[in-house]
């Protein structure tokens, strides 16, 4: 990665993580790489942007009816026609995330970029969490839905990344000690962004 750092932003459903990480993007002047990864593996990989967005950080158990109907059936794609289509838009994403991170600085979000780019140089990785409550409400706003569907839906996708997440990973999903920070966002999202900061400089660079 040379002088390039990444910092890896995890975060639980509501939590405000992508806010975040489009703040500390524009803070340090660098990219941020979230949905933008679907575009790039769509124009790279010869899978559809339908297809990507379908498998986006979807748990591996909840295809197994799509596996039965042989919806997996990407013959010679990566040169594993045998490889589960969520497997196979993973290994897309996971090369585009270590080609990205060898040639610039970013952030990026969740897609098990921490795991992806374990023992690299120059690399934070961030969890964002809050009480689920609290993101039951959040997503309630922005979704404009009751508060019943919102904690439903909190809870579900939740599931989902962490289905996806420790499939494809060594490490769980929001346990601390699978990442080197983890942020409660009711502190407020420019506090975050400002301690997450500080550490990129601290870890990092050392100042």
């Amino acid at each position: 990665m040379g002088n390039n750092f990444v910092v890896t932003i995890g975060r639980e459903f509501g939590s405000g993580g992508h806010a975040i990480a489009k703040m500390l993007a524009e803070e340090l002047g660098v990219k941020l790489y979230d949905k933008e990864l679907l575009d790039i593996a769509a124009k790279n990989s010869g899978l559809s942007a339908e297809v990507l967005r379908e498998y986006d950080e979807k748990p591996t158990n909840s295809f197994l009816y799509s596996l039965s109907m042989g919806a997996y059936s990407y013959d010679g794609l990566l040169g594993t026609a045998s490889m589960p289509l969520v497997d196979k838009v993973f290994s897309v994403q996971a090369q585009i995330i270590r080609e990205i991170a060898e040639k610039e600085s970013c952030v990026i979000v969740g897609r098990c970029a921490e795991s992806i780019l374990s023992g690299k140089e120059n690399m934070l990785s961030v969890f964002i969490h809050a009480d689920i409550e609290e993101r039951a409400r959040r997503v309630m706003e922005y979704e404009n839905i009751s508060f019943e569907k919102a904690f439903d839906l909190v809870k579900k996708s939740d599931k989902k990344r962490a289905g996806y997440h420790n499939y494809f990973s060594d490490s769980k999903w929001g346990d601390a000690s699978s990442y080197d920070i983890c942020i409660d966002s009711k502190i407020g999202f420019e506090n975050v962004v400002h301690i997450i900061k500080f550490c990129v400089n601290e870890h990092i660079y050392g100042k």
